[in-house]
């Protein structure tokens, strides 16, 4: 249960049941995380065009790599809600349940290519250390075979990430089964 009130589906009138709308237009449902934006639901709209825009970026990296950064970077920040949630669209992507349960346990475990690694090494270290980023770190995923758009939205996609991470973690949201699937990949 959320630490903060939010407003259900079907309670919701005004302009905050024309963005519920609106939402579940674009995604087949309304998540929790967008949710717990209720309560300043221009807030919900923003949130949901910035994921939208990192996330089905047609010019940067693939899906099932974006679902990978979000599952990884999330495992990093301990958050359960996005874990799961990146999880199972990574699953929709990879067809691999077990695959993608190592994914967020330990992604050096996997059977990646390099490319791949190092986009997840990045995304590690910009989570955890994120003082400690240099040049070199983007010069690496040069190496491995990224554009800088690609490099930028590995960035913002790990970023989105963290902010997310934080509010879900910050503010309880959770999730259950149902809760999880049906979304729009």
């Amino acid at each position: 249960m959320p630490h903060i009130k939010t407003v259900e589906l079907n309670e919701a009138s005004g302009e905050l049941k024309d963005i519920y709308s609106k939402v579940v237009g674009e995604r087949g449902k309304l998540s929790n995380i967008l949710k717990i934006h209720s309560l300043l639901p221009k807030t919900m709209i923003t949130h949901l065009d910035f994921y939208m825009s990192i996330m089905f970026n047609k010019a940067g990296i693939r899906r099932a790599d974006a679902e990978l950064i979000a599952t990884v970077v999330s495992a990093a920040n301990k958050c359960n809600y996005c874990v799961n949630h990146h999880a199972e669209a990574l699953k929709s992507y990879w067809k691999d349940e077990e695959r993608v349960k190592q994914a967020a346990e330990d992604f050096r475990k996997l059977d990646l290519t390099e490319k791949q690694s190092a986009m997840l090494e990045f995304a590690e270290k910009l989570t955890l250390y994120p003082g400690k980023m240099k040049e070199d770190d983007v010069k690496s995923l040069r190496e491995n075979g990224f554009s800088d758009e690609e490099i930028l939205s590995i960035t913002l996609i790990t970023n989105y990430f963290n902010f997310v991470n934080r509010v879900a973690n910050g503010l309880g949201v959770d999730f259950s089964a149902e809760e999880m699937k049906g979304y729009k990949y």
